[in-house]
């Protein structure tokens, strides 16, 4: 939508493949897309002022998990030549020129698009660092930075990436992250939840699914035992390690559930510290973590582990190198979160975060690189 301000902008969604032909019948995004291949329903649809919906013509082979072999790059050729034969179908029909062609971390189906659709800039998206998922790893190790070589301008939207794009192409830039903060304003008041514990002592909460690839159960064990006095209150759907964990034989700790999003600034205002209690793997080194600039939109103090892209948030986050910091660090933000002007400084830096600046970014990394 930040693009179509000044663009005419063609969201182009993924292809299916033959998996998700035989698989997803009864998903509708599946059927609507089954639908417009056989022309039942348009292929591009209008969402706004200069901004459409094209869904690629395009049914792809399913190869992720053949081996990395010739037959699998064959494959691969044939699946972009497909894509970028539909990609092209409605670049005529939308009578685009001088296209900027903006690939959102997609590897494999657009390696070759570059090449296919010769655009007047090649720009590639890198916002959460795919290799760390074994899908995209088994054949993104070997395709991913020869892709980011290619592109005219490699952007991303947090540090640690921004090294990793480096390694590969000199032309890579921090953009920063764009977040929607509307539904989270400090100035709206909301009413306490009924499943957030109210009484003595402090709340302490966590907004989020809760999975253990990204989260450390036993930072969060570590806080309840060691604190019984606190509330520890966890709102997000939880995957089989969190519901096999001991988290839920502790008093103090409230699971509250999967919430609708509009549900979340209530939860986030009702707490007294929030949490962003990461894992440190190659899955989250990179990631941008947008539940930060949430809880700080609505003046909220936060604690989290410190990470690369944590860095930007450093005068603005309590941040834990080790387990053992993480109780500490809230009891700092507990006696702390008395001073108003603290809070009005978290509101303004969140505020920052726009996707107006983010795009402002990228745009200037295209102008630096235009002519490559």
């Amino acid at each position: 939508m930040e693009f179509a301000r000044h663009n005419r902008v063609l969201y182009i969604n993924s292809p299916l493949d033959r998996n998700t032909v035989i698989n997803g019948k009864d998903d509708p995004h599946v059927q609507y897309q089954l639908d417009a291949i056989s022309k039942k329903v348009p292929a591009i649809v209008p969402i706004s002022n200069n901004l459409w919906n094209y869904y690629p013509s395009a049914v792809l082979e399913s190869i992720n998990w053949l081996p990395f072999t010739p037959l699998f790059s064959w494959f691969n050729k044939r699946n972009n030549r497909k894509f970028a034969d539909s990609i092209r179908e409605a670049i005529r029909e939308m009578n685009f020129k001088d296209i900027i062609l903006f690939n959102d971390n997609d590897i494999f189906r657009g390696f070759y698009l570059k090449e296919m659709l010769q655009p007047s800039s090649y720009v590639y998206y890198s916002r959460d660092y795919l290799l760390g998922v074994p899908y995209w790893k088994k054949h993104g190790l070997r395709l991913e930075p020869q892709h980011i070589a290619k592109a005219d301008a490699a952007v991303a939207n947090s540090l640690y990436l921004k090294e990793m794009l480096q390694q590969y192409n000199p032309a890579s830039y921090y953009v920063g992250q764009g977040c929607d903060l509307r539904l989270f304003n400090a100035a709206a008041e909301h009413p306490v939840p009924e499943d957030v514990p109210t009484g003595k002592g402090p709340v302490i909460g966590y907004v989020g699914a809760l999975k253990s690839l990204r989260l450390d159960i036993n930072v969060l064990i570590k806080i309840a035992s060691e604190r019984p006095d606190w509330k520890l209150v966890l709102v997000g759907p939880e995957d089989d390690d969190f519901k096999a964990s001991r988290l839920h034989q502790l008093p103090n700790v409230y699971f509250t559930g999967h919430k609708d999003l509009s549900q979340l600034p209530a939860y986030v205002q009702a707490f007294d510290v929030c949490l962003n209690p990461q894992v440190l793997n190659e899955v989250t080194a990179g990631n941008y973590p947008l539940k930060i600039d949430e809880y700080l939109a609505m003046g909220k103090p936060v604690v989290a582990t410190a990470t690369k892209t944590m860095e930007l948030f450093r005068q603005h986050v309590y941040q834990a190198a080790t387990a053992g910091d993480y109780v500490p660090l809230i009891e700092r933000a507990l006696s702390e979160n008395a001073d108003p002007s603290l809070a009005s400084e978290r509101i303004r830096f969140a505020g920052t975060h726009t996707w107006e600046n983010s795009v402002a970014a990228i745009y200037q990394a295209i102008l630096n690189t235009s002519g490559n």
